[in-house]
């Protein structure tokens, strides 16, 4: 059983990023869904796709790269918000990563957002990783 999930998550994108993969499986959650759609919204991964296989599914996402020179769109991807410690950001001391040229993934009341959709909303939560 896994601990932190969405570490694994994380990881399993750095691994398959560094291994130059195209396509990388992921076991299926909720959250999981809702990251990876924001993910594919703000333009750090080329598609994704949900399929039901047994009880929890797998999320195939395809990474996305420069067509010249090989480069991933994601630089980096970490974790912040670690199960052994929790960090939570309000509407007035939301992170700014790469003074704003990343993305801040945030679990709000309102669902997971980016850091700039929680600052024009007005709300806080839980920051879950940093892309760049």
């Amino acid at each position: 059983m896994n601990t932190d999930p969405i570490a694994d998550y994380l990881t399993r994108v750095r691994n398959a990023i560094k291994a130059n993969h195209r396509v990388v499986e992921i076991p299926a959650s909720n959250l999981k869904k809702e990251i990876t759609k924001v993910l594919f919204d703000k333009g750090y991964i080329a598609n994704f796709k949900f399929e039901d296989n047994g009880p929890q599914g797998i999320i195939k996402v395809a990474l996305k790269y420069h067509p010249i020179t090989k480069i991933s769109a994601i630089r980096s991807i970490s974790r912040i918000s670690k199960p052994g410690l929790r960090k939570y950001a309000g509407m007035d001391n939301m992170p700014r990563v790469l003074n704003g040229l990343g993305i801040a993934i945030l679990s709000t009341s309102k669902g997971v957002m980016t850091d700039k959709e929680a600052r024009t909303q007005n709300v806080g939560g839980e920051v879950l990783c940093y892309v760049y």
